[in-house]
């Protein structure tokens, strides 16, 4: 018996001190959550889990349950299991780990999320960080038909369906194959987040990182900081810290730099009771090195509020930069500093709201060579997360934002943009940001997307017949600048073909002697990945004889003895009617001729008639009747002997003499 009560009095010793170590869990994660250090809480809660469901279900924890002395001290309120299950997929979310976040939020859902109405939505919103859009597409539903409020949420899940439909669109886009994304090897990316490049000169990459600094102190090993390597290539070198001040806990990071190299603008930040405060400095070049950094005045950095992320314009004279300061349009927002000649800020203004919009736009990045402004924002259409987006346009004027879409955006995050490529292509040498490949945090990625030439071809025929015209010359016309960019000849099947950097408009002018010239104008197709464009036939109508010169029209045939045209006389009048269509300045004559067969007078008769059909049909295909003269010839214009020399009949000779023809009688 003394045996069982020992036994008994130790069991219930082990649960007791078992349950006062999961209810430590427990506060220890809630007090962690509420100081916003979600790695040490996410920890905490997943130890209180794994302690927790070895002895409860799915109802709630209660420490109070378990009656110990120990387990009577120093008790303060603490979330339940649903509770913890919740704060430790938002823990996992705010740090960027999907696939725990996801996982924690189904299981929040399991337990029965009634008293957390977002988990749902936040669920749908990393299964689709995941990639699993059929899933995601089910929540975000679910979540519309149980989320009654039309709020924010409601607003940004129907977008989120139009991502989901946009992405789909853009995993099967065809020109994927000139798309060239690598991630930066060791030791560019390392252990932690290494975002935020930017060109210090040709060669050298800045760039921000929270690497382990072995040499800043053991509380110090995650700050971010500023590093610099030498790239070749898309290849990066050795990567060394900048010479730059930085003291204690503050981070740095996100620089730019002016054009003439001497000043350094940067964001500082510091992290306290979760919240993230942050502020633009200067720095000015020193020997080698870089002065202590000093905070831009109020007229930037709006006291209470976040400024951050830095990009000095091209010209040296103005300032973007991300705020969350009033003024905006909701979020973080673009705004531009006019700076002085010591760089000193001077007036400030948003970017506007062609730009901007109620949700984040950060990280301005503006390209000189194609005139474009690039930046991330997290609420608009797109593939998820933050998103690069391209604006064309100049400080006071720019045009609807642009997603650039799959593979330079990822369903991840994706922030932070530098190019080296010229106008036509932005895309051409790219270092960018993103976590597509990462569990938590940022990454460095080397981007090169090639544009091919793009084609255009077509042919030339003569208008009458549709007959191919072989050596003709093509001018191809800049219609902006009115200049020839381009010439060759048409090839025996009357074709022409010749390669652009990107489709404009142009003019296409053909010439060859015998006819008159033709253009034709031609533009952007419909289909921005399409690389050939094949151009309508270009008409070239023969040109006008002389005045007077009497010109054959062959295979005009009437009825027997009749004035009445055949069908098949229809393809040569139409000749005409185009060559009187292309010179409208033109009149002319139309005779018919019969043999000598016959009285004078029926020959006569019989000719004007004929003359007449020959007019009326073209006044039927739109040419003006003051233009036409319907003319009988009768016999009298031979062209050729009726009979032979002998006397006998001549059948070729009457055939050529029954003829119908025009003249122009003026231009």
């Amino acid at each position: 018996m003394k045996k069982i009560i020992a036994t008994g009095i130790i069991a219930c010793c082990m649960l007791a001190a078992k349950a006062q170590f999961t209810y430590d869990y427990l506060r220890a994660a809630d007090n962690y959550y509420k100081k916003a250090d979600y790695f040490s809480a996410a920890r905490y809660y997943e130890k209180y889990l794994g302690a927790a469901d070895q002895k409860l279900k799915k109802d709630e924890y209660s420490p109070y349950s378990v009656p110990s002395s120990a387990a009577k001290k120093n008790h303060v309120p603490v979330s339940s299991r649903q509770q913890a299950l919740y704060r430790v997929a938002e823990s996992y979310r705010l740090l960027h780990d999907h696939t725990k976040a996801a996982t924690y939020y189904g299981k929040t859902l399991e337990a029965g999320a009634g008293e957390f109405p977002l988990a749902r939505y936040y669920y749908a919103v990393e299964l689709r960080a995941l990639a699993d859009y059929e899933q995601a597409e089910k929540e975000f539903n679910l979540f519309l038909d149980e989320h009654t409020t039309d709020d924010n949420y409601t607003e940004s899940a129907r977008k989120e369906l139009m991502s989901l439909r946009f992405i789909q669109t853009q995993l099967k886009k065809k020109d994927l194959k000139l798309y060239n994304v690598q991630k930066a090897a060791a030791p560019v990316n390392t252990e932690g987040a290494n975002y935020a490049p930017v060109w210090l000169n040709e060669n050298t990459l800045l760039f921000t990182s929270t690497r382990v600094d072995t040499t800043a102190g053991r509380k110090q090993s995650h700050i971010n900081r500023v590093y610099t390597t030498a790239v070749n290539e898309g290849l990066a070198g050795e990567v060394q810290p900048l010479p730059l001040p930085q003291a204690g806990s503050t981070h740095q990071g996100v620089v730019s730099v002016t054009p003439d190299g001497n000043t350094l603008f940067l964001t500082r930040w510091m992290i306290s009771s979760g919240k993230k405060v942050s502020g633009i400095y200067s720095s000015r070049k020193s020997g080698n090195g870089w002065s202590e950094p000093v905070l831009l005045d109020s007229l930037v950095n709006a006291a209470g509020y976040s400024t951050q992320q830095p990009f000095v314009m091209p010209d040296g004279k103005h300032l973007l930069y991300a705020s969350d300061r009033p003024g905006g349009f909701g979020g973080f927002d673009l705004w531009i500093a006019e700076l002085d000649e010591t760089g000193k800020p001077v007036h400030t203004a948003n970017l506007g709201d062609v730009i901007n919009s109620v949700a984040d736009e950060q990280a301005p990045y503006y390209h000189l060579p194609s005139s474009t402004l690039v930046f991330s924002a997290n609420g608009r259409v797109g593939m998820g997360g933050y998103d690069f987006f391209y604006s064309k346009g100049s400080l006071d004027k720019w045009t609807a934002p642009v997603n650039f879409g799959y593979p330079v955006n990822s369903v991840k995050d994706d922030i932070y943009f530098v190019s080296k490529g010229g106008a036509r292509n932005v895309l051409e040498d790219v270092w960018l940001s993103s976590d597509r490949e990462a569990t938590c945090c940022l990454e460095l990625f080397y981007l090169k997307k090639i544009l091919p030439k793009k084609q255009v071809s077509g042919t030339v025929v003569s208008c009458d017949d549709k007959t191919p015209l072989s050596g003709v010359t093509i001018h191809i016309m800049d219609t902006i600048q009115q200049k020839i960019v381009h010439t060759q000849t048409t090839t025996g099947d009357g074709a022409y073909s010749f390669m652009l950097d990107e489709f404009q408009p142009l003019k296409a002018v053909a010439s060859v002697s015998g006819y008159s010239n033709g253009s034709l104008p031609f533009y952007t197709p419909q289909d921005k990945e399409a690389e050939l464009l094949i151009n309508p036939a270009i008409c070239l109508v023969k040109e006008v004889p002389p005045v007077e010169e009497a010109v054959v029209l062959d295979n005009v045939y009437y009825d027997f003895d009749k004035a009445t045209l055949s069908a098949t006389s229809h393809a040569s009048l139409d000749k005409l009617v185009a060559l009187l269509t292309a010179h409208p300045e033109i009149s002319i004559e139309l005779s018919a001729h019969t043999d000598n067969k016959g009285s004078e007078s029926y020959n006569q008769r019989l000719s004007e008639a004929r003359a007449r059909a020959c007019v009326a049909y073209l006044i039927s295909k739109g040419i003006d009747k003051d233009r036409l003269q319907a003319k009988g010839y009768g016999s009298s214009q031979p062209i050729a002997p009726n009979t032979n020399e002998d006397g006998s009949d001549n059948p070729d000779g009457r055939q050529l003499n029954r003829r119908t023809q025009f003249k122009v009688l003026r231009e």
